[in-house]
């Protein structure tokens, strides 16, 4: 296909998972990016290694092909290799996602097969490039960025310009998350949590979430709390009024937030290092209505506005007093306010129609490659 064409791109997408949301954030954003992709009529495959963890907790087990492209499971490198070599190939655009199992090796064989524009979709930047300074990654290795066409980053701000300038990156852009506005939306069903956090457990969150979910709960024993997630070690002593979920499948997220007066975001601290990280659950819970509170990192207020549309909390005494004191009207209009700014500018829809303008620029930059 010509660089310049207007039509249909055929995609490769090799991502961590799409068929299970089990401890990761990646399925829920690869079904709505491969489902308007699709939705813009473009031929999209998705290739997912198959896997134990995932195979036993698959809440999206055989995507319908009309919706979301094809999704295609393979066993192993090798596998892949004999089974999507002419997909490769042939695709306008090879999508390599982060975390995805023998990543190096398949980057590389990525970057050696294919004859259209190759990317490299990083849906943990931060962490990647804490990783590469310390010990390395089993799924990309620095020497690889330059091969890329295009490093597509959920972080944006000022690590766009260290990817291109310190790692030789041809074209470093912004791929945030999104949210799907056909699964969150408000609800009018009983509130009987007064804040909630979903996430899966990390030592570099917990303090927060200590800090502002779970010292709250203990200075207020009359509130309702709860928390949702996997990997919390059993060691840890929920107070009385919290309640805890090991797991929710996407299909109840949307309960979830909707339960809420407010729902906590809490970030990773290499993504607070990098700002300009927003989580998916950030998206989700503020097309549902729910207003958020937040900690604190740089570009957070290019998405929301804090105090009109989000609210910034450092301490469990400013955490009670937005539970306990802010009057119901501004508390709903917090929320409304910042469902219309998600909606208008990050859900799938949005993504999708920048992926494909950053692919088509990047095609329209590349010399005619023959396909291996």
């Amino acid at each position: 296909m010509s660089a310049a064409s207007t039509e249909p791109l055929k995609i490769v997408v090799l991502g961590l998972s799409i068929t299970s949301s089990w401890g990761n954030g990646h399925a829920t954003t690869y079904r709505g990016l491969v489902r308007e992709l699709a939705r813009r009529g473009h031929d999209v495959l998705f290739l997912e290694r198959d896997v134990p963890w995932y195979a036993s907790h698959r809440d999206l087990p055989e995507p319908p092909d009309s919706s979301h492209g094809r999704t295609v499971l393979y066993a192993d490198l090798p596998a892949l290799q004999r089974a999507h070599a002419r997909d490769v190939g042939e695709a306008d655009l090879v999508m390599v996602g982060s975390f995805v199992p023998d990543g190096i090796a398949v980057g590389d064989w990525v970057q050696s097969q294919a004859s259209g524009c190759t990317a490299f979709y990083d849906i943990d930047t931060p962490v990647t490039l804490a990783a590469l300074g310390r010990d390395g990654t089993s799924y990309i290795e620095a020497r690889q960025i330059a091969g890329y066409d295009l490093y597509l980053s959920f972080t944006g701000g000022p690590t766009l310009e260290r990817l291109q300038r310190e790692f030789g990156s041809p074209a470093a852009r912004q791929l945030y998350c999104s949210v799907d506005p056909a699964l969150y939306f408000p609800e009018p069903v009983a509130q009987d949590c007064d804040l909630g956090y979903m996430g899966t457990y990390s030592d570099d969150r917990q303090p927060t979430l200590e800090a502002l979910l779970l010292e709250p709960a203990r200075q207020w024993p009359e509130g309702r709390f709860e928390v949702a997630g996997a990997q919390y070690p059993d060691g840890i002593v929920w107070p009385a009024n919290v309640r805890y979920t090991a797991h929710l499948p996407p299909a109840q997220h949307r309960a979830f937030y909707n339960r809420q007066r407010f729902t906590l975001n809490v970030t990773r601290a290499d993504m607070i290092r990098a700002g300009w990280s927003p989580s998916v659950r950030l998206f989700e819970a503020a097309a549902c209505g729910t207003p958020i509170v937040s900690d604190r990192w740089d570009g957070i207020e290019s998405l929301l506005v804090p105090g009109r549309e989000i609210f910034l909390a450092d301490s469990p005494r400013e955490v009670t007093r937005l539970l306990r004191e802010l009057p119901e009207e501004e508390r709903r209009a917090v929320g409304e306010r910042a469902r219309q700014r998600i909606l208008a500018e990050h859900t799938a829809a949005h993504r999708a129609a920048e992926l494909e303008a950053h692919a088509r620029m990047a095609l329209l930059r590349m010399p005619v490659r023959e396909a291996a």
